[in-house]
């Protein structure tokens, strides 16, 4: 990969993210029923969609901010809940950084991580260690931004970054949830993954062309 990401690439991406998280839809409903009310993987499913139908009649063009926040929105209006929102907000938040750009260098895509991940936090009303999605996204964000830092190519802070993701989705599993509907059924969350953690690395997985883990180290506690 080079040391920038154009249109085509994002483009590329999305469907990636979009296909996958329509295969997960069981999976989250499942996940999202032992903590909350169940209606994850639908959700996801209907926010994929959306995001491919929106990418069919918007293709990133030269500002892949503006494409970006648009994105979200078509996501929150076919799935409007709190995750679309939550997801609505994060491309929002990432797309203002990277307005009027057609390229996506590692410094604006830093910036884009670390404003999704305010934003999530701002909007969820969530705190790293409150077992939600915050959980995966805020150490992804730090990582990428470290390993640029520190010198790494695209693709290997890409990777660290994952990993990152993965470390903190499965750290908050013998947690209880704090934030949201998850929060009222206390010890039931205990030793249940996160629902948004879980969809979170799979797009990651999926935007990336990693490997999927869900099954050994998520799925297997359910």
């Amino acid at each position: 990969m080079a040391e920038a990401i154009d249109g085509a690439q994002i483009s590329a991406a999305v469907r990636r993210a979009a296909d996958y998280m329509e295969t997960l839809r069981d999976t989250l409903n499942q996940l999202d029923a032992a903590v909350g009310d169940g209606d994850l993987g639908i959700t996801a499913f209907k926010g994929a969609s959306a995001m491919r139908e929106y990418l069919s009649e918007n293709p990133p063009g030269d500002d892949l901010g503006t494409f970006l926040a648009g994105l979200g929105m078509a996501f929150n209006r076919a799935a409007s809940s709190t995750m679309g929102a939550l997801t609505a907000t994060a491309l929002m938040r990432a797309g203002k950084e990277a307005r009027g750009m057609a390229q996506l260098d590692t410094g604006a895509i830093v910036r884009m991580l670390s404003a999704a991940d305010v934003g999530i936090q701002e909007r969820g009303k969530a705190s790293p260690g409150d077992k939600t999605i915050v959980d995966a996204l805020h150490p992804a964000a730090q990582a990428f931004s470290a390993a640029i830092d520190g010198g790494q190519s695209l693709d290997a802070a890409a990777q660290e970054m994952l990993q990152a993701a993965r470390r903190g989705r499965d750290s908050v599993i013998p947690a209880r949830s704090k934030v949201g509907r998850a929060s009222w059924v206390g010890e039931r969350t205990e030793n249940q993954p996160d629902p948004g953690t879980v969809l979170l690395v799979s797009v990651m997985e999926a935007v990336l062309s990693a490997e999927h883990t869900e099954a050994g180290s998520t799925l297997g506690h359910v």
